[in-house]
């Protein structure tokens, strides 16, 4: 009878902690960011992120020298692009357009800003290039590819789906460090 009592209390005791553990654990939405030197294959960034995690990708376009400004969104394993800026060099409010008309206005220039994209992205190499001064906001650190790779160098981009192992450590690091995992 006591020892009934005794597997009572422990299960009692224990179900809830292992509930709220896997449940800590288990979304699929974490991401894990990496960039790599795509000359070297040095690793630039690795970093966990949580679904709904922002990225910033900022670079000036060549053709047009507009400022442009993309925007991430980590989830279930990768990036998704959900808006899109092309500043005016004025410093006027870019006109609003439709996610559709994306495609025609990178190639056509002028300053535009859509909302509302969805476009997931895994993989993607950038190269460098003298005007483009590209740089990425992952956190509070920016990323600035040309002191990375240098002038013709390519940074690669990867986003997968966080492993257990991953998820379990960036949750011990995110409970003892306030700015979260690397």
């Amino acid at each position: 009878m006591r020892s009934r009592r005794r597997i009572l209390a422990v299960c009692v005791i224990f179900l809830p902690v292992l509930g709220l553990s896997v449940w800590r654990l288990a979304p699929p939405a974490h991401t894990r960011l990496e960039l790599t030197d795509g000359g070297t294959g040095r690793k630039i960034v690795s970093r966990h992120l949580l679904g709904g995690e922002r990225v910033v990708l900022t670079w000036t376009n060549s053709l047009f020298r507009l400022p442009v400004t993309e925007v991430f969104v980590a989830g279930g394993g990768r990036l998704t692009l959900t808006e899109i800026t092309f500043g005016d060099p004025a410093g006027r409010e870019p006109p609003r357009v439709k996610p559709e008309d994306v495609d025609d206005l990178y190639h056509t220039g002028g300053p535009f800003r859509a909302e509302g994209l969805s476009r997931p992205v895994t993989r993607v190499v950038f190269r460098v290039g003298e005007i483009g001064q590209p740089a990425m906001t992952v956190g509070k650190r920016v990323i600035r590819f040309a002191d990375e790779v240098g002038f013709g160098g390519t940074v690669v981009l990867t986003a997968r789906p966080a492993s257990f192992r991953e998820r379990m450590r960036a949750w011990l690091e995110r409970e003892s460090d306030p700015e979260g995992p690397r």
